[in-house]
């Protein structure tokens, strides 16, 4: 069986490591290759310590996304799955290889269950059929099965400051934002619709009508093309976030989020026909965007302050370290300052 042996950070102590094995990791990477070309392909420019716990990290939340897609599943499908979810945090998980490596890297890496709950909660609220009004719910929703693999992902490259984080969940939401306009059509003739339903009815069009008759039209168009628009503003926030990472993740992160977008791109390109039409990038296309990334002209200055969406920001409260954030250290050094700068103007204390 292969092994991936690395060191992680013990976040108890910055100055302690440990040396932590990830006997399950190697099996999962062929999860990632026949669920997710596209990540595959973004992966391979990752160190490989990275690469190892994302394939562990992809292979639980991908099995755990076919178990909810499934025609026939109920609720009862979402509840094993918490069940499964418990069990790995304590460390006894059933013998599968997604839960088995999943365990490892929650434990490694120390991830937050309340995250992977999230991600959870989302899968429900596909088992239940939630409709989705506004936009700020749709976002909601990407935060639940999107921003928390970002979160997921930033905790594996050691970096939980909250304006990390933030640009983490941003890149997350943007993706899901992007799969969504994607598969509009796909998704209403399995009964579900993810575009906000105000934004339908301003279009003349409603959720019950897609459902039952899914058809291209400029109206729907108009949706998708606003729908990609809101994307896009989020993507180009979240890519300030790569400058946080460490330098060697920054090509495979920027490649993925590179990737996601170029999808968004063949939508506009298809004329934002995405009932008749599954955009994807070629392998060509993916080859040129992983160039791209790895291009030097494409390292970010600084990463954007913004706070995080409303809709994401309990994601990074649940996995932030404070201390870690660069503003909180500049403020910590600006107020230090300012004290020893008070303390050298008192009156010298003269000894009688």
């Amino acid at each position: 069986m292969s092994e991936a042996i690395h060191t992680v950070p013990d976040l108890a102590s910055s100055k302690s490591r440990k040396t932590v094995k990830l006997r399950h990791a190697a099996e999962c990477l062929d999860v990632i290759r026949q669920g997710s070309r596209s990540f595959h392909f973004a992966s391979l420019v990752l160190p490989r310590d990275i690469r190892m716990a994302a394939a562990s990290l992809y292979a639980f939340c991908r099995v755990s996304d076919d178990l909810v897609d499934d025609p026939r599943a109920t609720l009862e499908a979402a509840h094993r799955l918490r069940e499964r979810l418990a069990l790995a945090y304590e460390g006894r998980p059933i013998d599968h290889i997604a839960d088995r490596a999943f365990a490892e890297v929650v434990e490694a890496y120390d991830i937050p269950q309340s995250v992977p709950l999230s991600m959870i909660e989302g899968f429900e609220w596909d088992l239940t059929g939630k409709r989705y009004e506004t936009i700020g719910d749709v976002i909601d929703y990407g935060a639940r099965v999107a921003g928390t693999v970002g979160v997921m992902m930033s905790l594996v490259m050691h970096r939980r400051s909250p304006r990390t984080l933030a640009r983490a969940c941003d890149l997350g939401v943007a993706m899901q934002l992007i799969n969504i306009a994607r598969d509009v059509g796909e998704d209403a003739r399995n009964g579900r619709v993810y575009l906000p339903a105000d934004w339908l009815a301003e279009a003349g069009l409603n959720v019950e009508e897609l459902m039952k008759n899914p058809q291209h039209s400029d109206a729907l168009a108009s949706v998708v093309e606003r729908l990609l628009d809101e994307a896009d503003a989020i993507f180009e926030r979240a890519r300030t976030g790569f400058a946080d990472l460490p330098a060697s993740c920054r090509p495979g992160i920027r490649a993925a989020g590179f990737v996601y977008a170029g999808i968004g791109t063949q939508v506009r390109a298809n004329g934002f026909n995405s009932v008749d039409h599954r955009a994807f990038t070629t392998r060509r296309q993916k080859l040129r965007l992983l160039l791209r990334a790895l291009s030097v002209a494409e390292i970010n200055g600084a990463c954007d302050e913004t706070p995080a969406l409303a809709e994401t920001s309990y994601l990074v409260d649940a996995a932030a370290d404070h201390s870690a954030d660069p503003r909180s250290r500049g403020e910590w050094l600006v107020d230090l300052s300012a004290k020893l700068h008070q303390h050298d103007r008192r009156p010298t204390r003269v000894q009688s």
